[in-house]
């Protein structure tokens, strides 16, 4: 009997060192982990990204690096988020979702012409993608292959019928290639899908300005103030569309109102000048100027004055307004 328990206790072994130290470092791996995710649920961001890298340091995990990338970009880091999801892609090459995100990582670091070979990629594995055909589009278009563009948002469109902003980015490259008339039943699906989206209706005021119906256009531009009385681009685009018609008072007029809605609105006082101007008020229009200038030091109006004089006659010489 005695042996019996000599030769049982003998053949359990203690564990060695390296045993003891890996056993140590995946027990503070979880805790990390797990300690980061709860950061990261409750808000605290840099707290998360310290635990998620020093848990990254004894482990190199799959799951925790996708928690890393979301807490980097969430931080406004996107060039640490682009580093990590380059080694994710070298772990699985084929992980579609990886890709798609180093897509997202890509547009906001302005890297657009890297975005196509992720997008390929996945239309390899996936060709039905829809996500992947429309985003490569949009590469596409900001990488100057407009008719590219046009055929992979055609693509997505044909996958995704009520893939609302594909419509409207196929509209405007439509619009930004002088094809209005094209451009026109893309937004109207893309309003038809989304009928309380503001961008859709000054959309198709641009297009229906472009193809010279002003009132429709007028009507439009209004719709989307209805919907966000803080546009800039669609108080700009009505009051510009006033002036062009020669209705300058019902453009100050106009102005006016933007102007007590928002009162940092610089460009709306530049335009007000500009009609100002055009009616012959020099003084009042120079009155606009400067607010404008003084509100935004940087915009384009202090670049044309620039190396210019400033008596306010040669200012319109050089074509301020």
């Amino acid at each position: 009997m005695g042996n019996f328990f000599t030769s049982l206790f003998s053949s359990s072994k203690a564990a060695t060192p390296e045993e003891e130290k890996a056993k140590s470092d995946q027990k503070k791996f979880d805790i990390l982990k797990y300690d980061g995710v709860r950061a990261q649920k409750m808000g605290q961001v840099a707290y998360a990204i310290k635990c998620f890298t020093e848990a990254l340091n004894l482990q190199e995990d799959f799951e925790t690096m996708t928690y890393l990338v979301a807490a980097y970009t969430v931080a406004n880091k996107a060039e640490e988020a682009l580093e990590v999801l380059n080694r994710m892609v070298e772990l699985e090459p084929d992980h579609i979702n990886t890709r798609l995100t180093r897509v997202s990582v890509l547009f906001m670091l302005d890297k657009d012409a890297d975005v196509i070979a992720d997008c390929q990629h996945v239309l390899e594995l996936e060709d039905t993608n829809h996500l992947a055909w429309f985003l490569m589009g949009k590469a596409k278009r900001t990488t100057a292959d407009p008719l590219g563009a046009i055929a992979d948002l055609t693509k997505a469109i044909a996958l995704k019928e009520d893939f609302t902003d594909a419509y409207l980015m196929r509209a405007q490259i439509l619009l930004s290639m002088s094809q209005a008339t094209e451009a026109l039943p893309d937004v109207e699906k893309a309003i038809e899908l989304a009928p309380e989206e503001e961008t859709t209706y000054l959309l198709r005021g641009r297009i229906h300005e472009a193809m010279g119906n002003l009132d429709a256009a007028a009507a439009d531009y209004q719709n989307t103030l209805e919907l966000n009385p803080f546009n800039d681009e669609a108080a700009l685009l009505t009051g510009n569309l006033l002036i062009a018609q020669e209705r300058l008072d019902e453009a100050i007029s106009f102005f006016d109102e933007m102007i007590d809605l928002k009162p940092e609105f610089a460009k709306a006082y530049a335009e007000r000048g500009r009609a100002k101007n055009l009616k012959g008020d020099k003084e009042g229009a120079f009155e606009d100027l400067k607010k404008s200038i003084e509100l935004n030091p940087e915009g384009d109006e202090a670049q044309k004055l620039e190396g210019q004089h400033t008596n306010f006659n040669d200012m319109y010489k050089g074509g301020i307004f």
